[in-house]
């Protein structure tokens, strides 16, 4: 079952990486992916939050940075050499890689755990924003599909780890919010 289900993924892969490609996501999911973007992003919302934020906002920026923790660190430093999964990049033959593969392993992947754990999170906070921080974080994940580094289980599992911590944070803070200064009940809307 397990051989079947990789097969599947490495299908998929092969799909999205291969035949999906062309010169506009070629130039784009590098782009995307890039780590430098990506923190550069998140640092410029967390500063707009923080400054015209109001109190519930901001310390929802804190609690957003302990989802960013454990999302990361879990996929990255735990599990990752825990599963031992290779990269595509690494296995496959005729992979259309973008980026550099890296020598890391590939399950789950960081990306995805740590866009869909924001996403979750301040999606649950902010209702209205809901389906473009799942849209941009589904796009987050793909570019590591598309640009050569995942296979789509992956972004998959990255996707529900980062999603569990997102949850999970966003249930603490809901559960402690009244408590934190600057806080009362009557601006939690």
């Amino acid at each position: 079952m397990l051989e079947f289900i990789a097969e599947i993924d490495q299908a998929i892969f092969i799909f999205i990486n291969s035949q999906l490609a062309n010169p506009v996501i070629d130039f784009l999911m590098p782009f995307i992916t890039s780590n430098t973007l990506l923190r550069l992003l998140y640092g410029l919302a967390l500063l707009i939050m923080l400054v015209v934020g109001n109190n519930r906002m901001r310390w929802l920026c804190l609690f957003s940075a302990i989802v960013l923790l454990l999302s990361d660190q879990t996929s990255a430093s735990v599990l990752k050499p825990l599963i031992g999964r290779m990269r595509p990049c690494h296995t496959l033959q005729d992979v259309h890689l973008l980026v550099n593969c890296g020598a890391g392993k590939a399950m789950p992947s960081a990306h995805a755990a740590n866009a869909f754990g924001q996403a979750l999170l301040f999606s649950l906070a902010y209702h209205r924003s809901r389906i473009y921080l799942l849209a941009f974080a589904t796009i987050v994940a793909l570019s590591r599909v598309s640009v050569g580094v995942h296979y789509p289980g992956d972004v998959l599992v990255g996707a529900a780890v980062g999603s569990l911590f997102g949850l999970a944070v966003w249930k603490l803070f809901t559960k402690i919010e009244t408590e934190l200064p600057g806080i009362s009940k009557k601006n939690l809307v």
